[in-house]
């Protein structure tokens, strides 16, 4: 039975306690409500903490590949583009040169076709020169660009997507020069037999771009959707059931409440002594 006592007051001693662990609950309850977070730090859970944060890590370094995969896609879509208008040329240039070699042209005629062709076959070269994004060109026969895109977040996978020299006197455009013309009869039959090589060449090239850039594309959607499950991932070990704190807050306000109460009823026992020595 406890002692009743004016120095010692045992029931007091306990309400504080209850009351401080209350007080205690109810500040990691608001703080978890404040931040969203039921592990905030590595004071609250030291492991899942740990491992939420290296998840994080792996979260963030693929916003780097994601820029990357998406640089990487654009200098290539852009190689693409100027690859697609100089197919678009050389299909003109067929035709001028197909008209050229009808040997019942008369003078005028050819000088215009070919005019018409030099015409185009300059527009190659302006195609190749303007086919650059951020610096890097993809189709042109002075310094290459192959994309090297980073493929994952420790940096050591490439997605690889190989230049392809268009420009004019390259492999790929089987030999049109920047002279190349079709002044003659004889000169235009020629130039039909360069120029279909060089629409299959180029086809072939463009088909090469297309499925870089669809592997580009292809795996910037799977970075995406893997850094959403790792978000995910990390929201499950770390994020508060709001739902669940604001039902705890309430019973923990009202257990404050009852603390205080018991608090102040056992401060109170050691007044009621006094009156044994009333007479």
């Amino acid at each position: 039975m406890p002692m009743n006592s004016v120095n010692t007051n045992v029931g007091a001693m306990v309400a504080l306690q209850n009351l401080n662990a209350t007080n205690k609950d109810l500040a990691v309850t608001q703080d978890r409500i404040n931040t969203g977070l039921k592990i905030g730090s590595a004071k609250d859970n030291g492991a899942i903490w740990a491992i939420a944060q290296n998840q994080r890590a792996t979260s963030q370094s693929l916003d780097s590949v994601k820029e990357s995969l998406q640089r990487g896609a654009s200098t290539v879509d852009v190689a693409l583009a100027a690859g697609e208008s100089i197919s678009d040329l050389l299909l003109q240039m067929k035709a001028k040169a197909l008209s050229a070699s009808d040997t019942t042209l008369d003078t005028n005629s050819v000088v215009a076709l070919n005019d018409d062709f030099k015409s185009l076959r300059d527009q190659i070269q302006k195609a190749v020169d303007n086919a650059t994004f951020n610096g890097a060109n993809m189709i042109t026969a002075s310094s290459p660009t192959t994309v090297m895109a980073l493929a994952n977040a420790n940096g050591d996978q490439w997605i690889t997507v190989e230049a392809q020299d268009l420009s004019l006197g390259s492999t790929t455009l089987a030999g049109i020069t920047d002279t190349s013309e079709i002044a003659t009869t004889a000169d235009a039959q020629a130039m039909i037999l360069v120029v279909n090589e060089a629409i299959v060449n180029v086809s072939s090239a463009l088909s090469k771009l297309g499925t870089g850039s669809k592997s580009l594309n292809a795996h910037l959607d799977f970075v995406g959707k893997l850094q959403d499950t790792l978000d995910a991932g990390v929201g499950n070990l770390v994020d508060a059931d709001l739902a669940k704190e604001s039902a705890r807050l309430q019973a923990l306000q009202t257990k404050q409440q009852l603390g205080v109460q018991a608090l102040s009823i056992a401060n109170q026992s050691s007044s009621s002594l006094m009156s044994l020595f009333r007479g």
